[in-house]
């Protein structure tokens, strides 16, 4: 049977779920694992690609928020296919201050359902999941606005930290 010119990977992870477990390197080739999270929040988004405008919105945003992420217990981190040298440079450039980690084989992107493979080229889908202290995922967002994003996360987690 053809394979379509393009697919989804697996079905997105869920609210409710344990959170699929992770082991990648950061631009400086430093590896973070789910567990070395644990105890905190953490706002694991996926993106595309490195340089682009809705990719550098969104980073830029988690960036103008990241008092309010450490006021909150959460930590963040990016995901992308793109190399460990491409995120040091976006990241060096953006004055990041959370790492962006380089998942180039596309595994874990599968694994939590943000992979997308369109012919030959394979992207992250713009995903984003709220894990907590326990390593469960509290929230999925499907359709992420780069502009609002970051703003949307802190709201949940003020949410979710005074229930």
């Amino acid at each position: 049977m053809k394979q379509p010119w393009f697919a989804l990977g697996r079905q997105a992870c869920r609210a409710g779920e344990a959170a699929p477990d992770f082991d990648l390197p950061d631009g400086r080739g430093q590896m973070h694992r789910l567990s070395d999270y644990q105890g905190k929040w953490l706002l694991l988004y996926f993106y595309p690609r490195d340089n682009t405008p809705l990719c550098t919105r969104e980073a830029c945003g988690v960036r103008d928020n990241w008092g309010e992420f450490s006021r909150l217990n959460a930590a963040v981190l990016g995901i992308s296919l793109d190399s460990e040298a491409s995120h040091q440079r976006f990241a060096d450039m953006l004055n990041l201050p959370f790492p962006l980690l380089s998942d180039i084989s596309g595994d874990v992107a599968f694994r939590y359902g943000a992979l997308l493979r369109l012919g030959p080229l394979r992207l992250a889908r713009r995903f984003s999941f709220l894990i907590d202290p326990q390593g469960g995922i509290r929230q999925c967002y499907f359709k992420v606005q780069a502009d609002k994003h970051a703003g949307e996360v802190v709201d949940e987690l003020k949410r979710l930290q005074t229930v």
